[in-house]
């Protein structure tokens, strides 16, 4: 059962500058017709701070290198938000393994990338039915949108959704090399 499914829990706002994290006062609470879309500032420095997520847990205000780390997952869109579930995932401990996850995850993509650059369209409905039984994995990771409404995706159109995909996770970890 998902823990945050019961009460409405306030989420965890961290200031980099300061290295200070707050939770913050939901907007349902102040006035039922608002959301909780305004952006939180910092009630130090007054700056902008980063939604860190439900499941966040700071570090020390001392500990520079791991507010650094939390500073550069957050930068390439790594938080700590989950419903509760199963937790926020796997987060990255340091930046190697950081780098590291990044490169898995290109590895990853250029994997269905391969496929879709030596896959044979179907050109019946025999055939893609024995396709999605085969080739499902690929398959399934390819969004409704570009789905023709037989089923049937383009190689075309799968190939540039990946290089898309690839394009993004290389500047995240190019961001990262960096810094």
């Amino acid at each position: 059962m998902c823990r945050y499914s019961m009460a409405r829990y306030k989420p965890h706002y961290a200031c980099f500058n300061c290295r200070k994290t707050f939770k913050r006062k939901l907007m349902w609470d102040i006035n039922r017709n608002e959301k909780d879309n305004i952006e939180a500032k910092c009630p130090q420095c007054s700056e902008l701070m980063a939604n860190m997520g439900l499941d966040f847990e700071s570090p020390r205000k001392n500990n520079l290198k791991e507010w650094e780390h939390i500073k550069s997952l957050y930068s390439v869109g790594i938080t700590f938000h989950s419903c509760g579930c199963s937790g926020p995932g796997y987060i990255p401990i340091n930046k190697e393994k950081l780098i590291k996850y990044f490169e898995d995850i290109i590895l990853s993509y250029n994997n269905h990338l391969k496929f879709w650059r030596t896959r044979n369209e179907p050109n019946n409905d025999k055939e893609i039915q024995r396709e999605i039984s085969k080739n499902w994995n690929y398959l399934t990771e390819i969004p409704n949108e570009i789905t023709s409404k037989k089923g049937l995706i383009l190689n075309e159109d799968a190939k540039k959704y990946w290089f898309q995909k690839i394009k993004t996770v290389e500047q995240k970890l190019n961001q990262i090399k960096a810094k």
